[in-house]
């Protein structure tokens, strides 16, 4: 949270807000897509360029990856990036720190942790009380992974001296530790997950996302001066990710990966579909792309349960619903 707020100074002293959505001489508009890591978590977004939605409403995505949430708010408000795509709670930090310019969440694309839970052997049978006792790598702390696997943790009754989170490994070098022998279990994305049990090296015993709930992980964000001015740019982006969650959840997932492919190239394909059949069997995304005040107030209490938030935010100022409503009403008449 210190990270986000001295990011305030900077979005104060910017000389220049930069006008969003460059026009090129086709009339197309250019929109710069700050996320912060490139995942196949976030398949919908991809697929929405690579199957020409976003084409269709005219507009041309630009992605940069932030490297972090911190990093992705500090481009939403400085105007180096036009759409922030990070976790909602790095633009509930800005909120907190008094921002006139708030970044709003517009939009919100993953509603639950995308996490699976590795063990080092076969538990068919797995419960998380299992994890008494037991060293976990998940994640840097205060960062979300880890505040919710935490909150998952205390939910099923642990008491603070009987969680062992190992905060000491960055999230990048998490499974080549595990896989060296720290800890006993570890938290890792798709495809990471499904990769490292096909090889027999560890195994899947859980869904973090089952167990936390729904939860706003990752959201589009922009300051509300850009969407009060690009409010029908705002909404054709929508509706081009909308029309690529459909996609995503009801497509042949060999289909799908074809589109993805592209994006992943390191990725062999055969993982890239393993991926997108575990986050659907999970029902990872938000499909009217509303951030519900309910999932707002549990990320909240994860958060906070974690000791990283001093005062809890407003739901309202933190989010416009209006643009996802209207365009899913329109895309379900």
């Amino acid at each position: 949270m210190k990270k986000i707020l001295t990011l305030l100074a900077a979005g104060s002293f910017a000389l220049l807000s930069l006008s969003a959505c460059g026009k090129t001489g086709d009339g197309t508009k250019t929109l710069r897509i700050n996320e912060v890591t490139h995942s196949i978590f976030y398949a919908p977004m991809y697929l929405a360029e690579t199957l020409g939605y976003f084409g269709e409403e005219g507009i041309k995505v630009e992605f940069t990856n932030g490297g972090g949430a911190d990093n992705v708010m500090s481009a939403v408000l400085s105007g180096d990036t036009d759409i922030g795509f990070c976790g909602p709670e790095a633009a509930l930090y800005v909120q907190l720190g008094g921002a006139g310019d708030l970044p709003t969440v517009f939009g919100q694309l993953t509603k639950r942790d995308g996490s699976f839970l590795l063990s080092r052997k076969e538990e068919p049978d797995f419960k998380w009380t299992d994890l008494k006792g037991k060293e976990i790598l998940a994640g840097r702390r205060g960062g979300v992974p880890a505040m919710t696997f935490e909150y998952v943790l205390k939910e099923n009754g642990f008491t603070e001296d009987e969680i062992d989170l190992n905060f000491d490994v960055s999230f990048n070098n998490m499974t080549a530790a595990f896989l060296e022998g720290t800890a006993e279990y570890c938290t890792v994305f798709e495809p990471t997950a499904s990769e490292v049990q096909a090889e027999g090296k560890a195994f899947i015993v859980a869904a973090v996302g089952d167990a936390s709930g729904e939860v706003p992980y990752t959201s589009f964000i922009a300051k509300r001066s850009w969407l009060d001015k690009n409010r029908d740019t705002a909404k054709g982006f929508l509706r081009a990710v909308m029309r690529a969650i459909d996609f995503a959840v009801n497509a042949d997932p060999d289909e799908a990966a074809t589109y993805l492919y592209k994006q992943f190239p390191t990725t062999s394909y055969a993982s890239i579909v393993t991926s997108l059949e575990s986050y659907r069997r999970i029902d990872s995304w938000q499909k009217d792309m509303q951030m519900t005040e309910a999932s707002f107030e549990r990320l909240q209490d994860i958060i906070q349960s974690a000791g990283q938030l001093p005062e809890r935010g407003s739901f309202a100022k933190l989010t416009d619903n209006s643009l996802a409503k209207e365009v899913y009403e329109e895309l379900n008449k």
